[in-house]
């Protein structure tokens, strides 16, 4: 496979960056979820048409059917996620549902073993369980024992699996297709969920006051396209796994946000946790990449004959 002209590495960095200002938006938007997270995708699809259409669009016609199949998937599932994460911050604080629904890992882990034969060493599952306790750390002083932010707590959860499926399904799609017929693709597969599923619940799309429609917008601009489009791109060259874990980092950058932003207090147990989280990816990231190296050289040796 051809070498990135950008490192896919740093790449991941700035994504996770941008979706972690994603809760912040959702947190300031007064919309329903279902709202929000339709509007999040349905720009994002506008704003990508006219590439999509002056150059992408006769790929579309080297789309497999497994490839509809699997898009069709990952379009479901992140449409969900969306509804159920958004709807966990009406319930939960930042910090709580960033960390919660970013334990990608232990689904993925899972996942990725059990569905695409895609094997991980005990270095990397021990540095991702390391992650993991972090995340969980950062906002151990913030769970609330009551009944509605439980019920936060569980949404996010739940939004956490249906994440780490988009994210399965997606990089096996991916790694067929151009970035943006496949980002195109997957977003208007979510729009058309998200339009259905208003309509059914009966959330209004209108009106809205101007600041909900610049949050609309800044939603889709910052966590969607630039956020979420370069995790897509990376799947090309990073497993989910590894993705996965990356987007750890983003319950650290929404807890420093949160706390500019929304006046939410930081403990010494976010901080800690912070650190650890830092650790835990770094550790697995290490790893990845010597597991890459030593793959890579093994295959050039077998070339050699």
């Amino acid at each position: 496979m051809k070498e990135p002209k950008i490192n896919p590495y740093a790449a991941l960095a700035v994504g996770v960056i941008s979706v972690s200002a994603s809760a912040i938006f959702v947190k300031l938007c007064s919309a329903p979820s279902g709202v929000i997270a339709f509007y999040r995708l349905f720009f994002s699809v506008l704003f990508m048409l006219p590439v999509f259409l002056t150059k992408y669009a006769p790929e579309i016609k080297l789309i497999t059917k497994r490839d509809w199949m699997f898009s069709l998937v990952a379009g479901i599932l992140l449409a969900f996620h969306f509804i159920l994460w958004f709807e966990s911050l009406n319930y939960t604080s930042v910090a709580s549902s960033t960390v919660l629904v970013t334990l990608q890992p232990l689904f993925a882990f899972v996942g990725t073993y059990f569905f695409f034969k895609e094997k991980l060493s005990a270095k990397a599952i021990l540095s991702g369980l390391i992650a993991v306790a972090g995340s969980v750390i950062i906002s151990w002083g913030d769970f609330k024992i009551s009944g509605s932010a439980l019920f936060g707590d569980a949404l996010a959860i739940v939004a956490c699996a249906f994440v780490t499926g988009y994210l399965l399904f997606g990089q096996t799609v991916r790694k067929r297709l151009s970035l943006v017929t496949y980002t195109f693709v997957v977003y208007f597969i979510s729009s058309v969920t998200l339009f259905i599923y208003i309509l059914a619940v009966q959330e209004p799309l209108f009106p809205y006051k101007t600041n909900e429609w610049v949050y609309f917008v800044l939603l889709a601009l910052i966590p969607t396209l630039l956020g979420h489009t370069l995790f897509n791109w990376s799947l090309k060259w990073i497993s989910a796994s590894t993705i996965s874990m990356a987007i750890l980092f983003e319950p650290v950058g929404a807890t420093i946000l949160a706390y500019n932003l929304l006046n939410e207090n930081i403990l010494w147990s976010q901080i800690i946790g912070g650190s650890i989280v830092i650790s835990g990816i770094s550790l697995f990231i290490i790893d990845e990449r010597i597991r890459e190296r030593k793959n890579a050289i093994k295959l050039e040796g077998n070339n050699d004959y």
